[in-house]
């Protein structure tokens, strides 16, 4: 059975790779817009944006695994169109067809139209080359200016801050993250930055008149997924590619992960879209069973992780910021739980810069159950 899977990053290399894994062995095509093999997106804004760690720690494999594994990897090709009833992808490079298609196009960073229309230097953060151009621009005494609270745009600033230069981060919301973490929490991160330099400018939309001194500007303002192969195909789209509980599309042949996958979460009873590093591998894996002919159901927690300056931080669940939040530890000192309750039972819990607590969060989202407080 042959398989084409479109979008060599993460996700789409993931997929690959647990096919070959579990003995698939028919022909798999791997299809990606970059000259770059595929790599993981998380060192972008961190190791690698801080000249840690060089590009190949960032890669899935190095480039020679996938001819000695059988993956016919083809970069630079673009997909363009999508027939599902006669199984054929069009792309820059001609016409590929397929039995099983796996859709694991990504996402793309939302344009911040005040910057372009202004005309002022503005940059995104997606792809290396991306994060080449920030590394260089990245100096000391460079006014940088960063459009955007959320995890882009906070790793930024704290990149531009460690490489000396001056930040000003907007941000309309009143607290960073604070959709994501709630206020006690967000609270917690303004305070990092505000201690580190970055001057924060809260509650206020950016305006052009904000951003004519800036060096460069980094848009920081989300992604949208990258849907429009699925709706050439006439796929149910929605806030990304609507897919059951099995990761399937509505066209069986057709499965999708990753950023663009809106998924029928068994578990929390409600569709979710998450753009993280951790879904992009575990949702992967369960594609490549069912493409092969399995039937598993994905049915994983949300999990995701950030380093700025000297804060690490793992999270896992999915909380609003409606939730009541219990806190074991000391925000004060940055080393502490949190915990999310909702009707009683904890939907979310994380911890920042306590490494023993992994497990201590990820069993109290699984078990409904908030743990004692070991700092007392």
């Amino acid at each position: 059975m042959s398989i084409v899977i479109v979008g060599a990053g993460l996700a789409g290399a993931t997929a690959a790779t647990e096919l070959r894994e579990q003995g698939h062995t028919g022909p798999i095509a791997l299809l990606g817009s970059e000259e770059h093999p595929p790599y993981e997106r998380p060192p972008l804004s961190k190791s690698y944006l801080l000249g840690e760690d060089p590009f190949e720690k960032a890669l899935v494999h190095p480039r020679e695994w996938y001819a000695e594994h059988d993956v016919d990897l083809r970069l630079g090709v673009t997909a363009t169109g999508l027939d599902t009833d006669a199984h054929v992808v069009t792309t820059s490079a001609g016409d590929v067809t397929y039995e099983r298609l796996l859709l694991a196009t990504g996402a793309e960073p939302r344009v911040l139209d005040v910057a372009e229309d202004a005309g002022v230097p503005v940059a995104y953060l997606r792809t290396k080359d991306d994060s080449d151009r920030l590394r260089e621009a990245f100096a000391k005494g460079r006014k940088v200016v960063v459009v955007g609270g959320g995890w882009i745009g906070l790793e930024a600033a704290a990149a531009a801050r460690q490489a000396g230069a001056e930040v000003t981060l907007y941000e309309t919301e009143d607290l960073p993250l604070v959709h994501v973490l709630g206020p006690t929490v967000a609270q917690v991160f303004a305070d990092l930055h505000r201690e580190h330099g970055v001057q924060l400018r809260l509650g206020t939309e950016v305006t052009a008149e904000h951003l004519e001194d800036a060096d460069l500007v980094v848009a920081g303002i989300g992604v949208k997924p990258r849907v429009d192969l699925a709706h050439s195909g006439g796929l149910d789209v929605d806030n990304g590619v609507l897919v059951d509980s099995r990761l399937r599309t509505s066209v069986p042949s057709v499965l999708a992960v990753g950023d663009i996958a809106n998924h029928a979460h068994p578990r929390l009873g409600r569709r979710i879209r998450v753009e993280h590093w951790d879904t992009a591998i575990k949702q992967a894996k369960v594609a490549a069973h069912n493409l092969a002919g399995g039937d598993e159901e994905y049915e994983e927690m949300p999990y995701f992780f950030t380093d700025q300056y000297d804060l690490g931080m793992e999270y896992v669940g999915s909380a609003s910021e409606d939730d009541e939040v219990v806190v074991h530890g000391s925000l004060e000192d940055r080393e502490f739980r949190a915990f999310w309750l909702r009707d009683g039972d904890v939907v979310a819990a994380m911890h920042v810069n306590d490494w023993d607590a992994g497990d201590v969060i990820k069993e109290a989202v699984d078990s409904g159950e908030l743990p004692e407080d070991e700092s007392d």
